[in-house]
């Protein structure tokens, strides 16, 4: 799994488990919020001030806007990365978000930093610069999880998510090139789901993070999925198998959904075809190789539309260029 591959599984238990999130890494914070007015998630207005922060591109940003418990009603903007490689420009990175943001909004703003690379030293908390006596400094808080390595008793013990998460990480990374020691630790962690006394969602939720950081080659999967059959058995706790027969279900409905597409796609390509030849003859039928290549149906829809009113090929053209 490469580094950006830690991406989704991580902004999945964020969202599942914002509270226990930072009540396990930044209790501080945790402890100053008003749980009971909620929580709310901008991404949107994250991408928006931070165009690199989108969805499956490099980083895990998350912005969450929280009230304080202090009496105020006020509310504050938290914004979290989680970094799975070493970066130079981290600091620095992690500074322009938080003054775009107090730019934006003119709000406070807690910005915390997740580091899960594989190098114990690096620890970018600060970003400053200096001229001529003018001096800013920048300070955040990490969390280093190559030092949960010497708290693993620790990890053991605790039923917050994120136990398992951080436990779930570390071995993925250890056994990046090792497939039977990680099938092991696959097997270890998930049976550990059900001795914690997890109920059923969070057992679901927690096997998503780890099925999906610890993969494993077929040959492998198919032990694990045999092991951990036979265990729920014993246990007569049908759980995580499940997700195997929710996933077929998923890539059933997926395929249909294809084939309704592709078959929409074709009808209004064909529809298209006939009006260009009936009303521009050969000269309209040269669009065709650049339509059929077009899956938007609605874009197709357009150019269906269009060819009543279009006076030359020309107008057609410009719909999809």
């Amino acid at each position: 799994m490469t580094n950006q591959e830690y991406d989704s599984p991580w902004k999945e238990a964020i969202e599942n488990y914002f509270q226990e999130f930072l009540e396990f890494f930044f209790p501080l914070a945790a402890q100053g919020i008003n749980w009971q007015r909620g929580y709310n998630f901008l991404d949107k207005e994250l991408q928006q001030i931070a165009p690199d922060a989108e969805i499956g591109r490099r980083y895990v940003d998350k912005l969450v806007q929280v009230w304080q418990n202090d009496g105020s009603e006020k509310w504050v903007l938290i914004h979290i990365e989680v970094q799975s490689y070493e970066e130079s420009n981290f600091a620095e990175r992690m500074f322009i978000y938080h003054y775009r943001l107090f730019d934006r909004y003119n709000r406070s703003i807690a910005s915390f930093a997740i580091l899960g690379d594989e190098r114990l030293n690096w620890k970018p908390n600060t970003y400053s610069h200096e001229l001529w006596g003018c001096k800013l400094t920048f300070e955040f808080p990490i969390v280093k999880l190559l030092e949960f390595q010497q708290r693993w008793a620790e990890l053991e013990a605790s039923n917050n998510p994120f136990a398992t998460v951080v436990m779930a990480h570390l071995k993925a990374k250890a056994t990046y090139q090792n497939d039977p020691e990680r099938k092991q630790w696959k097997l270890y962690l998930t049976k550990r789901l059900y001795e914690r006394g997890y109920r059923r969602p969070e057992i679901i939720n927690l096997f998503r993070f780890i099925d999906w950081v610890m993969q494993l080659p077929p040959e492998l999967e198919i032990g694990f999925r045999k092991e951990i059959s036979q265990y729920e058995e014993e246990k007569t706790m049908r759980y995580v198998t499940s997700i195997e027969r929710l996933a077929k279900q998923e890539a059933i409905e997926e395929g249909l959904q294809e084939g309704l597409q592709q078959g929409l796609q074709q009808g209004l390509i064909g529809a298209i075809e006939l009006g260009l030849e009936l009303k521009f003859g050969s000269e309209g039928l040269q669009l065709l190789s650049e339509i059929s290549q077009i899956q938007n149906l609605e874009v197709l829809e357009a150019i269906k539309t269009k060819i009543k009113t279009a006076n030359n090929p020309g107008e057609i053209q410009q719909i999809y260029q």
